[in-house]
């Protein structure tokens, strides 16, 4: 299950939710396509920060740090999905921003502040790794504190409130058979994967190459997933067969988000 929050992608990324169950005669809980109904997101209350000043970007807040020259040239970065970043000042209230995994672009994102400097708006495109169709997503935040000085209007401390996406950035199928469940996305992010807590591989996804998943009983699942040998994000996720509660956090930032999806 997709559960990305595309706020401040090089910030945070919450990456996909997968579930599972005991193998029966019966259909598992968790079988089928589901959508992620982000008007039922409850979002970390923790804000995300960066700031521009002098000239470079900073990320305060990212689970590795982000220091790059905002000149709109690509920048090596590590610790995250992507390997370089560029930055660009668009206007005084508006940046630009790309990743790009191996000379591919990860995605494009436009960050504007509004007139008064309160709200903050993130629109992002999301290049998939096997080159299928983009995803679309928009999210705001309200400023936390006061507007530091002296920097881009875009700086500071952001509370993300609202995240909308499109469709298939939000679908994913699952299929258990026997004690492996698979999973499958639009955008070509796949896995078959045991119920056992062992890693197995993951294709298609900038965000994770391993994934483990546990059973903790007949409707719940907790999965982890790792990039190079690291978790990145850890999913608590119980299912009826009709909704889906997915309880996602991100251990290297702390930062925990509430999400439902339902059954197509």
């Amino acid at each position: 299950m997709k559960t990305s929050l595309w706020f401040i992608r090089c910030a945070l990324v919450f990456s996909a939710a997968a579930w599972a169950a005991t193998a029966s005669c019966a259909q598992s809980p968790f079988d089928g396509t589901w959508r992620t109904d982000l008007a039922q997101a409850k979002f970390s209350p923790k804000p995300v920060g960066f700031y521009l000043s002098e000239g470079w970007y900073h990320c305060i807040t990212c689970a590795s740090p982000v220091d790059v020259q905002a000149d709109g040239q690509d920048h090596p970065v590590t610790g995250q999905s992507y390997d370089s970043l560029s930055v660009t000042v668009v206007d005084p209230h508006t940046l630009s921003v790309v990743a790009k995994k191996a000379g591919k672009v990860d995605y494009e994102q436009t960050r504007t502040v509004s007139a008064d400097g309160k709200v903050l708006t993130v629109k992002t495109t999301v290049h998939p790794a096997d080159g299928s169709e983009t995803e679309t997503f928009e999210a705001t935040g309200k400023r936390a504190g006061i507007a530091p000085s002296g920097v881009h209007a875009t700086s500071g401390n952001w509370i993300v409130e609202k995240e909308t996406g499109s469709a298939n950035g939000l679908t994913t199928t699952y299929k258990l058979n026997g004690d492996e469940l698979t999973m499958s996305e639009p955008s070509g992010e796949t896995y078959t994967a045991k119920l056992d807590g062992g890693d197995f591989p993951a294709k298609g996804s900038y965000v994770f190459d391993t994934v483990s998943l546990k059973k903790i009983d007949a409707h719940t699942i907790e999965q982890t997933e790792k990039r190079d040998g690291t978790v990145i994000d850890v999913s608590k996720i119980t299912a009826n067969g009709k909704t889906m509660t997915i309880v996602d956090t991100d251990p290297r930032t702390n930062r925990t988000e509430t999400l439902t999806a339902h059954k197509q």
